[in-house]
């Protein structure tokens, strides 16, 4: 005959039993919603507002989804291929003018394995940029015929170039077709590569604060022009018939605009469906994005600090891009 105290005891071991296997069917729904995929690699390209993007991923897929993020410092060209076969899960910034083979091979190919996880938000303008300064004193300069004189090309030219005038650029892995534009409308100019975002940064702030000449590509957003008056070249107008001979050398136009996009791994929502998710809801204005820039680039804030900084003002944006529990 069962006791009193006997069934009590069978009662706690049930209740504590059930408690249990609730526990583990929760953690199991969890595990699920995650995925197997428990690291997210990330690409970080040469530049602080690619970096930044993933600054605010990393930090987000960690603290608010369980995630482990590696990020990887890799071009934007190489990053393609990479993520087509899941070495990479996804690049946060893609600027599209120097990317359509890329799209055809990857993303809209029947043996691509990447897909367009929409758009970042802000909206990318590449272009050749000088201070302001010197349209004030050669108007001309304003437009790239001013640069086919070679008496005013040659305010640019440097100990490197010789007589003909300096073009400043980044890393030769950037989406970069100045030396097709340059060779095409003839004008003599010589591309001094520096290598970085911040190589461009340190000569035009030279050459700023000496109010010297200085031509160089660049592009918006950029928190640069909260601290230098710049002026954009006027190239002749971009179409759609001018990038088409690209691969033959013949562009001769101006950059279009760029609307800047994601790519992710296709196995990425089966393998880590919230990572998947919340990847493709990320999206911000072009004044968030500043808003980091200036504080690396003005303020001197790390990448990270910048990134932690926006994540605390803007849980009104960021909550939007959590998947649903």
């Amino acid at each position: 005959m069962r006791t009193r105290n006997t069934t009590r005891r069978s009662r706690r071991l049930f209740f504590a039993l059930f408690a249990v296997l609730a526990l583990v069917a929760a953690g199991c729904a969890e595990d699920d919603s995650r995925g197997s995929q428990t690291t997210i690699k990330l690409a970080v390209n040469p530049w602080n507002g690619s970096a930044a993007n993933v600054a605010v991923a990393a930090q987000l897929l960690e603290s608010e989804l369980g995630y482990t993020v590696e990020r990887v410092e890799i071009d934007e060209n190489a990053q393609w291929a990479a993520i087509n076969t899941g070495d990479l899960d996804a690049s946060l910034e893609v600027w599209p003018s120097g990317h359509a083979q890329n799209v055809a091979d990857f993303i809209d190919s029947a043996d691509g394995n990447v897909d367009n996880a929409g758009l970042i938000g802000p909206i990318g303008e590449i272009g050749w940029f000088m201070p302001s300064y010197m349209v004030d004193q050669h108007p001309a300069l304003a437009t790239w015929e001013g640069f086919a004189d070679p008496e005013l090309a040659g305010l640019f030219a440097t100990a490197e170039t010789g007589d003909n005038g300096q073009f400043l650029s980044g890393d030769p892995s950037w989406t970069i077709y100045d030396e097709q534009i340059i060779a095409n409308l003839g004008l003599p100019l010589e591309i001094v590569y520096v290598g970085s975002e911040a190589g461009i940064l340190a000569a035009l702030d030279s050459a700023y604060s000496r109010q010297e000449p200085a031509l160089f590509y660049f592009w918006t957003p950029h928190s640069a022009f909260n601290t230098y008056d710049l002026t954009r070249v006027a190239l002749p107008a971009y179409n759609d018939a001018c990038y088409a001979t690209g691969d033959a050398g013949g562009i001769d136009c101006d950059y279009p605009e760029d609307v800047l996009f994601k790519i992710v791994n296709g196995d990425l929502a089966e393998n880590a469906p919230d990572a998947d998710a919340f990847l493709r809801a990320m999206n911000y204005s072009t004044a968030d994005q500043i808003q980091m820039l200036s504080a690396i680039e003005n303020d001197g804030l790390t990448v990270d600090e910048a990134a932690a900084q926006w994540i605390e003002a803007n849980s009104d944006v960021w909550s939007a891009w959590l998947p649903a529990s």
